[in-house]
């Protein structure tokens, strides 16, 4: 069988976790990351890409071990002397992080494309797995909430998750267009399999999913698409999805995602992943019409990262 070709969605810490297990057993010309930008943001006149960034630091292997998301070994001078200076440090730029920023934001006032700037930096950290953020076109998450309307990252960083959530929408995303790479890939009918990382249902995959004609050239593909739930035993593993759940007035459970994507996307999901903890929901998932696979899916260590990508494979007939 030749080596085969894997798209996976992803965004936020969960994705980047399974990304890792998947690049440890998949081919890197062969696997393809469509990665969330619905986080993107502008702070102190620099472009952040906060999911795109957390995906690149993990793969790359320089990601905060115990946080998930920034750089191990980080200082912290420039927020420092910012602090004292009376500037924003709600959003904290590590030093070596903010070269990462400083650069792509160069890069986009002298005329590259955010698509090339992401594909640069991948290549500069050494990654050779194929990076796909959702669009070339500015999308931008906002939270309507009991503060009012916040942008994504005000609600995350700034106010630590504490609003009450009530809407979420997406600005600009009617007037976005796919990744062009990825559509090529689904035209072609190239993906043997489709992945949806454990990543925020709402937040991390809703983005990319409604980018005008996504998840339909996705379901319209030949290849099975499954997704890993983000949700274990009733909670999230990381982030805010299980309160946003609560807030929304879903129930917090793996059945719960499972129901959501089937009835936001019919017909899309061919499978679902959830952990051990939940086997009792897999009846429940399957008369949906998936095929459920049930599995360790928390991911403590490089080796259980890439056990969950081996399952992930086998599920799909892969491995």
């Amino acid at each position: 069988m030749n080596a085969p070709t894997i798209l996976a969605i992803t965004g936020g810490v969960g994705g980047a976790k399974l990304a890792l297990g998947l690049a440890d057993e998949v081919s890197a010309a062969r696997l393809h990351l469509l990665v969330n930008t619905g986080d993107d943001f502008e702070h102190l006149g620099l472009q952040i890409s906060p999911d795109i960034d957390t995906l690149l630091y993990t793969l790359a292997g320089l990601s905060n071990q115990s946080q998930g998301w920034g750089l191990e070994g980080e200082s912290w001078n420039a927020m420092g002397a910012l602090e004292q200076l009376g500037g924003e440090t709600w959003f904290r730029l590590g030093d070596r992080d903010l070269a990462t920023h400083l650069w792509r934001t160069q890069a986009l006032a002298s005329g590259a494309g955010f698509l090339q700037v992401v594909d640069t930096l991948a290549q500069r950290l050494g990654i050779d797995c194929n990076i796909h953020p959702m669009s070339e076109d500015p999308v931008r998450t906002t939270l309507g909430t009991d503060e009012g309307e916040l942008p994504f990252q005000h609600y995350f960083v700034r106010r630590q998750c504490e609003p009450a959530v009530s809407a979420i929408r997406f600005k600009g995303i009617e007037s976005a267009h796919p990744n062009p790479a990825v559509m090529r890939l689904l035209e072609r009918n190239a993906p043997d399999a489709i992945i949806i990382c454990p990543s925020n249902p709402f937040v991390s995959v809703d983005p990319v999913l409604q980018i005008p004609g996504m998840w339909q050239a996705l379901r319209g593909c030949s290849a099975p698409v499954i997704a890993v739930s983000p949700i274990v035993a009733g909670m999230a593993i990381k982030g805010p999805a299980a309160k946003m759940m609560q807030e929304l007035k879903l129930p917090v459970s793996a059945l719960a995602v499972a129901k959501y994507y089937s009835e936001r996307y019919p017909g899309l999901l061919s499978g679902f992943v959830i952990d051990n903890s939940d086997a009792d929901l897999l009846d429940e998932i399957g008369v949906m019409g998936m095929d459920v696979t049930v599995t360790n899916t928390i991911m403590r260590s490089r080796e259980e990262k890439q056990e969950l990508a081996q399952t992930v494979l086998r599920t799909v007939g892969l491995a």
